[in-house]
């Protein structure tokens, strides 16, 4: 396959729980990038009615997938136990908004079955992979369908076992990317190990293991970043704190206006909000729970109620504001004007 699959430098990375809107993707396409929708958190009908947005304004998209973790549907009893533990201590933080940590979830697979089927039959031009990787017989069926496929990795390792499934391209995501980290294996450092090194290096170890076209996501926010990346091997940069208070973006404007506040002064990995390792700015809530276990999605929902209160309330200090660590760069303005500056 040609590496020039992406038509162009500049990719918005899906941005899940709101922020990757039609509206979003279609600013980017307009203004010469390409955008990534995000199917995590949907169901498949407002997965495939964010498809239909998109495609009826005309713009050119790609769709993201989480993989689902069975190991994390059927949790050890240690597990469960630090789960409950956990739970117990939300509690306080939930009664300050008057509302209730729910009972464990355990059974969310985010509709995997049913949004690969719909995918297969209504295909899109571009799919990718995070938190894992699909198999070969849901690459090939895609591939099948006319998709081009691509994984995100984080190690040389993750990406010489995504080579082995058969995919097209690889996003390769560093640890200074804000929001969820990808990593999939498991090794002595954790998921959750910070990991020495740039996002250019990074490209550079995987580029000289496979000979896929990569997408390098992590820590890019300028012009001088994409150059870097672009030299290191990349075909494309992948950026999502870049466009997160852009105009388009869907991100709710308290996060947006705390990407500017003074009062955030860093970013942390943390699993606090919902069992995954996530960079975000570090409030209130992310000092309070430095030991949350390591269980996606079931310390999402346990949150869930509690990140919608603080939204509401605008109490900054208790939602997740993914973040990566070039985060004061992030300007607001229009998409066009983000996207100019990065290709001008």
């Amino acid at each position: 396959m040609s590496h020039d699959i992406f038509g162009t430098r500049v990719i918005a990375a899906p941005m899940a729980g709101g922020t990757s809107t039609p509206d979003f993707v279609t600013a980017v396409h307009e203004a010469g990038g390409l955008g990534f929708l995000a199917a995590g958190y949907k169901t498949v009908e407002a997965m495939q009615a964010d498809i239909s947005s998109a495609r009826a304004a005309g713009a050119r998209f790609g769709m993201n997938v989480f993989v689902p973790d069975p190991a994390q549907q059927v949790p050890s009893g240690a597990v469960l136990a630090q789960l409950e533990e956990y739970r117990a201590r939300l509690r306080p933080d939930a009664r300050r908004y008057g509302v209730e940590v729910p009972p464990l979830r355990l059974d969310d697979d985010d509709h995997w079955h049913g949004k690969i089927d719909a995918l297969r039959e209504n295909p899109v031009e571009l799919v990718s992979f995070a938190f894992g990787l699909p198999g070969t017989g849901v690459v090939r069926a895609l591939q099948r369908a006319g998709s081009t496929v691509l994984a995100t990795v984080t190690t040389v390792a993750e990406a010489l076992e995504a080579a082995g499934q058969g995919v097209d391209a690889l996003v390769v995501q560093h640890a200074s990317a804000g929001g969820h980290s990808a990593a999939f294996q498991r090794d002595a450092g954790g998921r959750d190990a910070i990991r020495p090194g740039t996002t250019a290096e990074l490209v550079t170890r995987v580029r000289s293991a496979v000979g896929l076209p990569l997408v390098a996501a992590g820590g890019v926010m300028d012009r001088a970043g994409l150059k870097a990346v672009l030299a290191a091997g990349a075909e494309a940069a992948q950026l999502g704190t870049a466009f997160l208070r852009t105009d388009e973006s869907g991100a709710r404007q308290l996060h947006k206006d705390a990407l500017a506040s003074p009062r955030f002064t860093e970013t942390r990995l943390t699993r606090a909000f919902t069992g995954r390792g996530a960079r975000a700015l570090v409030n209130e809530f992310v000092l309070d729970h430095p030991d949350a276990p390591e269980a996606y999605p079931a310390v999402h929902h346990l949150t869930a109620p509690l990140r919608a209160a603080a939204a509401a309330a605008g109490d900054a200090e208790r939602l997740n504001l993914w973040a990566g660590t070039g985060w004061r760069q992030a300007r607001a303005g229009s998409v066009a004007e983000v996207m100019a500056d990065l290709l001008g």
